[in-house]
């Protein structure tokens, strides 16, 4: 391991420990120097990039001042302005020989508390995506995700807090004020036994008509393969140039979900048959064919939703262990094991379903006044209970209906 001398006549070693956005100046990069003199229009390299750059000017900062300075030697803190390559936890250097350098991995706390947000204003959209993606540029522990499926846009940072001064910052600095909710739970449906399904497809207008037939069978996979479409025709009976037209069509159905408009996942299609006419086969019929034959047989093959499942790392004093237990009992989980990472302190390690933990930040922080601590990781998908299946089949079913 390579370590720094705090040497001015060696080669440049600094380290971006900070971006911020002033409000004249606009982006600054905020550095270390380690190791080497730095001076204006220096040629210098990101990681291992390997375009160079040539900041113009060097600033030392002093509170909100920034003075242009013309040399920064081994332990200044200095910045660099608007260089949008330069990114949080990188190494500046002036030469390629070090492009291999790198920092000790910084461990961030993980960003698991998660709001929903949308402007007030619909033109407010792009401005609102910028101003996010500037504020995840300067924090390291917020994080900005965008969910197709449900088509929001989510923010995630450390706790209620963390993002109540996001919000604050972004309505007095920029001017934007969000709605905001809890994230929608990404559920996903699958099957839970094999069928099969057949659908014909004609339709016959005054010139050339449509006609595809499509006979496919559909098989539960194991949990998290996702989904595996075959084509086992024999003998020429779907013509090999509509096949990506059958499977384009089951797709559309994985997309939008069969029991309560969640993605299908863990299922296995194999189409094995159909008939073709020589004039009137097209591909929008051969697609409209295998669309329907998949929802033809999963009508019939026990269609389920699935909940996911986050494993959860709770940080807590010793004297709440049964407040907590509780908790997690009462909202379905279910406690794997626990820990004393120091004396006074229990770290309780459980699963749980994630619709179950909206109100947990606030729940825990209550029950422990505020000393305990919590994280979430993805685990797996599981069948969800039947009241939980029930309810939302009924909430979507209003949507279905008016498709």
């Amino acid at each position: 391991m390579l370590t720094a001398v705090p040497d001015a006549d060696k080669h440049v070693l600094a380290h971006v420990f900070k971006i911020e956005t002033d409000p004249y100046i606009g982006r600054l990069a905020v550095f270390r120097v380690h190791q080497g003199r730095l001076t204006p229009n220096m040629q210098l390299y990101i990681g291992d990039g390997r375009k160079p750059i040539k900041p113009a000017h060097l600033y030392m900062l002093r509170g909100k001042t920034q003075t242009e300075v013309q040399e920064a030697i081994p332990g200044d803190i200095c910045a660099v302005a608007r260089i949008e390559e330069i990114q949080f936890d990188q190494i500046l250097h002036d030469s390629p020989e070090d492009s291999h350098l790198h920092t000790r991995s910084l461990e961030l706390p993980l960003s698991v508390f998660g709001l929903a947000v949308m402007p007030k204003k619909r033109q407010d959209e792009q401005k609102v995506s910028d101003v996010l993606h500037k504020i995840a540029a300067e924090d390291p522990c917020f994080h900005i995700e965008h969910n197709a499926q449900t088509n929001e846009t989510v923010m995630r940072g450390l706790g209620e807090m963390h993002l109540k001064a996001i919000l604050d910052k972004m309505a007095s600095q920029y001017k934007i004020d969000l709605d905001t909710h809890p994230p929608s739970v990404p559920f996903r449906e699958t099957i839970a036994a094999k069928a099969e399904g057949h659908s014909r497809h004609k339709k016959q207008t005054g010139g050339a008509g449509q006609f595809g037939e499509v006979f496919l069978r559909i098989e539960p996979l194991p949990r998290g393969k996702g989904f595996e479409f075959v084509d086992a025709v024999k003998g020429g009976t779907i013509p090999s140039q509509f096949i990506p037209s059958v499977e384009k069509g089951v797709r559309n159905v994985l997309e939008t979900g069969f029991v309560a408009g969640f993605p299908l996942q863990d299922v296995r299609v194999t189409v094995y048959d159909g008939k073709t006419h020589p004039v009137d086969s097209k591909d929008v019929a051969f697609m409209s064919a295998g669309r329907k034959a998949f929802i033809d047989a999963l009508a019939k093959a026990r269609p389920i939703v699935l909940e996911p499942i986050v494993n959860v790392e709770i940080v807590t004093p010793e004297e709440k262990m049964g407040d907590i237990a509780g908790e997690l009992s009462a909202h379905r989980g279910q406690i794997r094991g626990s820990d004393s990472p120091r004396p006074g302190l229990l770290q309780i390690t459980a699963q749980a379903p994630l619709s179950e933990l909206e109100q947990f930040p606030a729940r825990l922080k209550s029950i422990t006044a505020g000393r305990g601590s919590y994280s979430l990781e993805f685990s797996h998908y599981e069948p969800a209970p039947a009241q939980l299946q029930q309810r939302l089949q009924a909430a979507h079913r209003p949507q279905a209906e008016a498709e």
